[in-house]
């Protein structure tokens, strides 16, 4: 019997033990941020009046129009907001099999981004003002399915993961450039707001924009969920998932199809955010010990929906009553992340 073999027998039940430990450890953390965005804010409110206020939504007092109204929806957006990132993300680098890959990086967020600049910096939206949050969901969906387009096509002809990177930033660059010039020639109080936008948030959330949120990126988490072990076949390599029964063409344009919803969806409503995609991925793997998508699927919608809310409260609070950009504190979260497991793991790009 060689070492490995003497070894194996304690090394699994160790690994059985671990999910469920890190899935509770990060259950509880995440229900922690969410009550902690509730409680935490510009305006503080004794314990006893947030109570009041959770227990009977009906009330007209400041207290729970300010939480039923601003506080609860933005908790709830930086969640799923961050829960559907890091799916996006997830997906992005099976599909790639390429560690540094991202919404962001790969320019999906910089196409959703574009468009939306379409909506708020034009006036496509006249004569449809009040569907103006679901003109740029559909705005962003499109801008990030254009991009991811543009990628694969040239992904599919140079295969190296360097100039897959480089591709996707000059994608990034010519939207930003695109989006600059409809800046310069839009009117002041749009151009507010749209920079306002590009900053990242998930302040002023309505229900609607909530409820749709909820439904439509949790029928794709299902979705994604029930294809675990296609995608685990997919890690193998191509061939292999074929062999497997994965009809590799309809797969493919399903986990591009997810991947490019999901990040629209947030970025259209929050607008963009930076390394949640890319960051999460590597921690849910490192924090789990597995490359299994039973396990990081739901691991690493825990975990972005877990970061994503303790970066918004620390937009939000360290420096009251001036608001961060959201953008600004994942990356300075995300980005020695990123680099320190890359330089840790050796990873060939």
């Amino acid at each position: 019997m060689t070492t490995s073999e003497c070894c194996l027998p304690q090394v699994r039940p160790l690994l059985l033990r671990r999910p469920p430990l890190v899935f509770a450890l990060l259950g509880m953390l995440t229900l922690v941020m969410l009550v902690l965005n509730v409680a935490i804010g510009s305006i503080s409110f004794p314990l006893n009046e947030i109570w009041q206020a959770l227990c009977h939504p009906q009330d007209a007092s400041t207290t729970t129009a300010i939480l039923w109204n601003i506080r609860i929806p933005r908790a709830i957006a930086a969640v799923f907001g961050g829960a559907y990132l890091a799916a996006s993300g997830l997906l992005l680098q099976i599909y790639f099999r390429n560690p540094i890959v991202g919404p962001y990086i790969l320019g999906i967020s910089s196409g959703a981004t574009l468009m939306v600049s379409f909506v708020m910096l034009t006036s496509v939206t006249i004569g449809w003002t009040l569907f103006t949050p679901f003109i740029s969901t559909l705005a962003a969906f499109a801008g990030a399915y254009g991009v991811m387009l543009v990628v694969l096509a040239i992904a599919n002809r140079v295969k190296g993961g360097v100039t897959l990177l480089i591709v996707g930033l000059m994608m990034g660059y010519l939207c930003g450039a695109v989006s600059a010039i409809l800046t310069a020639f839009a009117e002041k109080d749009k151009i507010k707001g749209f920079v306002l936008w590009q900053l990242g948030s998930f302040s002023g959330f309505k229900w609607d924009e909530i409820w749709l949120l909820l439904a439509a990126g949790g029928a794709i988490l299902v979705l994604l969920y029930v294809q675990s072990k296609p995608l685990n076949a997919f890690l193998l390599g191509e061939e292999y998932a074929g062999s497997m029964g994965v009809d590799i063409r309809r797969f493919r344009l399903l986990i591009l199809l997810c991947a490019c919803a999901l990040a629209g969806m947030v970025t259209s409503m929050a607008g963009p955010v930076a390394f949640i995609g890319m960051a999460v991925p590597h921690m849910a793997r490192l924090g789990f010990g597995t490359s299994d998508n039973r396990i990081l699927i739901p691991g690493a919608c825990l975990m972005g929906g877990l970061v994503a809310s303790l970066c918004d409260l620390i937009a939000r609070t360290v420096m009251a009553p001036v608001e961060l950009p959201l953008s600004a504190i994942t990356a300075f979260f995300g980005a020695p992340i990123v680099i320190t497991l890359l330089l840790k793991r050796r990873v060939k790009l």
